[in-house]
């Protein structure tokens, strides 16, 4: 993974992007306290487990989550056996644990964190594969987080699966969840659940595409900038459905920049924490070029053929 000193220079043209002035801060370690309006619509450079300690309790109205999935992969190079093609897999540092107790303490530190500068009215998502997100939910139930939902997101153009010795793995969970049990006015949008979900009644099934094509972010080289850049659509399904306009949406893992740029485009306030420049670069590249948004949802409903939900 890069440091933060590695990039020199890299900000002297972000002074103002998209209308935003001082777009990216780089965390100082003498900071001791972010207030809400000083950070808010910014990037921060940094460790987010240094970062969250900085920012005032309950600032958050709510947090989007899309930690390291952990998911293990041998160290030897993957190829498809006829085309014999090399597997572009999540093979970065930050998706590489020494074991699932360092995995947990991990999730286990964040969640702590993020808990604390979220508001007793805020909601938190939570996304992961099956690699993880039941280790996940389980210390969300250990730190007192009380469960709302989970959401199927089932992937119209998944991974084919070319060894052809297990299912194709078509869904990610998402978890959504409150501070406690007893927090009863969070913002939930239920025409938008049912306007996003399958069936009558909006049930708990996203069915979209992963990032693909346009939309998804390229190196230098023409490769993938980030492994795991989630879809505009399903950030904006997230926010629709459990935000305010005005509101301020954290993401402690930033990555690529979705939750921000669509945030954004939502007319809602953002934070993002990221700490790889290379992808702090990709964000600011990103936003140069504001996203223009509806709220119809893709694929559209009368595209979606399932029986049994409505």
């Amino acid at each position: 993974m890069n440091s933060i000193n590695e990039t020199k220079g890299l900000f002297k043209t972000s002074t103002e992007i998209n209308g935003i002035s001082n777009f990216v801060m780089k965390d100082n370690e003498e900071k001791e306290l972010y207030s809400p309006e000083e950070i808010r619509n910014k990037v921060i450079l940094g460790n987010a487990l240094n970062i969250l300690n900085k920012i005032e309790e309950e600032s958050f109205d709510m947090v989007f989550i899309d930690p390291p999935y952990f998911l293990q992969l041998p160290k030897k190079e993957l190829k498809r056996w006829t085309v014999k093609t090399v597997v572009e897999g999540v093979n970065d540092e930050w998706d590489k644990f020494s074991s699932f107790q360092e995995y947990d303490e991990f999730i286990s530190n964040l969640l702590i964190k993020v808990k604390r500068v979220m508001k007793s009215t805020a909601t938190i998502w939570i996304i992961a594969t099956y690699h993880s997100i039941f280790r996940i939910g389980k210390i969300m139930q250990d730190l007192g987080f009380w469960i709302l939902n989970d959401v199927i997101w089932v992937k119209t153009n998944p991974m084919p699966n070319w060894l052809g010795v297990r299912f194709t793995n078509a869904t990610e969970n998402i978890i959504w969840a409150v501070k406690d049990k007893n927090c009863k006015k969070y913002t939930f949008n239920k025409d938008y659940a049912k306007l996003f979900g399958i069936g009558k009644v909006g049930a708990n099934v996203w069915v979209l595409p992963i990032c693909w094509g346009t939309e998804r972010l390229k190196d230098t080289n023409g490769r993938k900038l980030h492994s795991t850049q989630k879809p505009v659509e399903l950030l904006k399904r997230v926010i629709l459905t459990s935000t305010k306009e005005g509101d301020l949406v954290l993401d402690p893992v930033a990555g690529s920049g979705t939750t921000g740029y669509v945030s954004q485009a939502l007319k809602r306030n953002f934070v993002m924490i990221e700490v790889n420049p290379k992808y702090v670069e990709g964000i600011i590249e990103r936003f140069k070029h504001p996203l223009k948004i509806t709220d119809t949802p893709y694929p559209n409903k009368k595209s979606i053929k399932l029986e049994g939900f409505e």
